[in-house]
């Protein structure tokens, strides 16, 4: 246990790197990989059951946070982690992608952006000081500054104004935030996947100076190529020494990608809203428990899994439940959906040790292209 935050790189392979981000609540593995607690819960899991999987921190929502409960209710129940039973570290986002996608009636000027909630309708306020103070009530250990994230594709002009945008706002933020022993602070690049523009917003990221670094307006709908050719080169406009969060990401491949390039933590609600739909991510690939094929076959989703959904159960239970609605489907599911994505982790941190990436790389792009096992 540490009482500041820190980073330190261990091992190096190519571009990518493993180490460790020390926090007062817990050390955090890198390449991380965490799960989304949305509104102060990773759906269909108890928080127990989650570090079982391996997480070593979660992600929670600023937007859904201030909206329901209310930040100030959190923070007089003893904060976010007391409230949702997670001792480990939180990171929450800014707010500011929610607001871009779900709220309503958004109107954006220089202070920040006017929205009405997509719960009630209530009209609120979020700039970067409220975003700081909302998450000083939430008291996350890593806080992401308040940014604008366009979707893609956009125009060039769209996508610079935004950036230009974002980085006054993380000034702002960085002022606001001020100094709080124990938690980081993250700045957010932006740039679209104009190299010009993610140069020019690292750039003034480092000159106001931040804890570590994230990119950000990716996997906005510019597709896997795309978000690989900029990560091909923006990761490397950052700090060495300071750890590089990948926003929003993503599918295996993803992931394995990013951290071939320099990518050292990872979020998506992709696991757990596949779980909950009948979708499992496997060593073979992505395996449909709906489909009729299941019905009748008594093997594990994953012969080589041992979480509890593959210890206990098999394919044909897990379709019975699916599709019987019943509620242990989305269960299952999300904790071997979770436990999948953070043994993949461990094994993207053990190969970059070893310097074993590209043999580890190369073996986990076979085995998905052989496909799923046939039924019995």
């Amino acid at each position: 246990m540490t009482d500041r935050f820190q980073f330190t790189v261990n091992a190096t392979d190519g571009k990518a790197r493993t180490g460790v981000i020390n926090t007062p609540r817990g050390d955090i593995r890198t390449p991380a990989f965490m799960p989304v607690g949305t509104a102060a819960t990773v759906k269909a899991m108890l928080p127990e059951s989650v570090r079982e999987t391996g997480a070593d921190i979660l992600l929670g929502n600023t937007y859904h946070l201030m909206l329901r409960p209310g930040a100030e209710r959190v923070a007089r129940l003893g904060g976010l982690h007391k409230f949702m039973n997670w001792e480990r570290p939180i990171l929450t986002d800014s707010g500011g992608f929610q607001v871009m996608s779900l709220a309503s009636l958004r109107k954006l000027t220089e202070e920040g952006v006017t929205f009405s909630s997509h719960i009630d309708g209530s009209k609120h306020i979020l700039s970067p000081e409220t975003s700081m103070e909302i998450q000083r009530l939430l008291g996350s250990d890593i806080v992401m500054c308040f940014d604008e994230c366009p979707a893609l594709p956009a125009d060039e002009k769209t996508v610079a104004d935004s950036m230009r945008l974002s980085m006054r706002w993380a000034q702002r933020s960085r002022d606001a935030f001020g100094d709080r022993p124990g938690h980081a602070l993250f700045g957010i690049m932006q740039g679209g996947v104009t190299r010009d523009l993610r140069e020019e917003s690292a750039e003034a990221l480092k000159s106001i100076g931040f804890d570590g670094y994230a990119v950000g307006g990716l996997a906005v709908g510019e597709g896997q190529e795309a978000m690989f050719d900029v990560l091909d080169y923006a990761p490397g406009f950052l700090p060495q020494d300071k750890p590089r969060y990948l926003m929003g990401v993503g599918k295996p491949d993803d992931i394995v990608g990013a951290v071939q390039r320099g990518i050292d933590m990872m979020d998506c609600v992709l696991p757990s809203r596949s779980g909950r739909t009948g979708q499992a991510w496997t060593h073979r690939g992505q395996v449909n428990i709906k489909n009729a094929r299941h019905a009748d076959d008594p093997r594990p989703l994953d012969e080589s899994c041992t979480c509890p959904a593959c210890r206990g159960y098999s394919r044909a239970y897990l379709h019975h439940v699916f599709r019987a609605g019943e509620m242990i489907s989305g269960m299952l599911l999300t904790w071997h959906n979770l436990h999948y994505y953070q043994d993949l982790m461990a094994g993207l941190r053990g190969a970059i040790a070893e310097g074993q990436l590209d043999q580890f790389v190369s073996n986990f792009h076979a085995r998905r292209a052989e496909g799923d096992i046939e039924p019995v």
